[in-house]
């Protein structure tokens, strides 16, 4: 079986600047996404744009392309046809590393790995102590880990099993903050993580990647409600894109999901 090599982690002539992306603009133009070559397309022919600096929620029902259309940004998957740009630039013409590098999110399931607090956050070395000790007082995990003896060489277990769900969710807040990249996105989890971390994890977005594109895949649909945009996927297509409090003046799909949502909440509590 002759299985697709991964694409280069850096192209030596082809590094994008320094200070790549200096805006964190992205554009989709005519993107087609599928996964093996004789598969249908997933997306089909996604063509939008995300400005920088602005909080765009993505949603629409399972299978309707959310994950896919973030796993095409990290390039996870390559496109059939179509580009992704960011900054202008074609993310397929340099390598992962230097694309990955400069994306940062906060995943659904949140990794941790075997080691220390330190190698968590900071898993190439490349921070101070007080930067670090910095992010962590932003997600609020100071006063815990200031309780520890071993302070920032404290021990994470495996999968951060000795961690509260919650506590690993700040943990991957505190990556990101530390990475102070230009795009950040957040993969909802689809279990609702406790009220007390939720509203932590979007007080400090809000706060600390106000200059920055953010990109919230939403499983919950009202917590896009306040996003400067909102992108409707159904079947690989986009349905909509537009300012949520647009969609929710007409009869979109956008209102549609949201109501379901609450008349699902409204069925589930009684």
């Amino acid at each position: 079986m002759n299985l697709p090599s991964e694409p280069a982690a850096i192209v030596d002539d082809h590094r994008p600047p320094h200070l790549w992306p200096a805006k964190g603009r992205i554009d989709f133009q005519d993107l087609k996404i599928k996964y093996r070559r004789d598969s249908p397309l997933v997306l089909k022919g996604i063509t939008c744009a995300f400005e920088a600096c602005k909080r765009v929620g993505v949603v629409g029902r399972t299978g309707s392309g959310k994950t896919t259309l973030i796993s095409a940004l990290f390039r996870l998957v390559e496109p059939a046809s179509g580009k992704i740009l960011i900054d202008g630039l074609d993310i397929c013409s340099i390598g992962l590393r230097d694309l990955r590098n400069k994306l940062s999110i906060i995943p659904q399931e949140p990794t941790l790995f075997k080691g220390t607090i330190r190698s968590n956050l900071d898993p190439l070395g490349v921070y101070r102590d007080h930067e670090i000790w910095e992010a962590i007082e932003k997600c609020q995990l100071k006063t815990t880990i200031q309780g520890l003896p071993n302070l920032l060489d404290s021990t994470v277990s495996d999968e951060g099993g000795n961690w509260s769900a919650g506590q690993r969710q700040l943990f991957c807040l505190g990556r990101v903050l530390l990475r102070k990249n230009r795009i950040l996105v957040l993969d909802e989890a689809t279990a609702s993580i406790d009220s007390a971390t939720d509203a932590v994890l979007q007080k400090v977005i809000r706060k600390e990647f106000s200059n920055c594109t953010v990109i919230t895949v939403a499983h919950r649909i009202p917590t896009v409600t306040d996003s400067d945009l909102v992108m409707v996927l159904s079947y690989g297509k986009l349905l909509e894109y537009d300012k949520p409090s647009r969609l929710m003046e007409t009869n979109s799909s956008f209102a549609k999901l949201v109501a379901e949502y609450w008349a699902n909440c409204n069925t589930t509590t009684h």
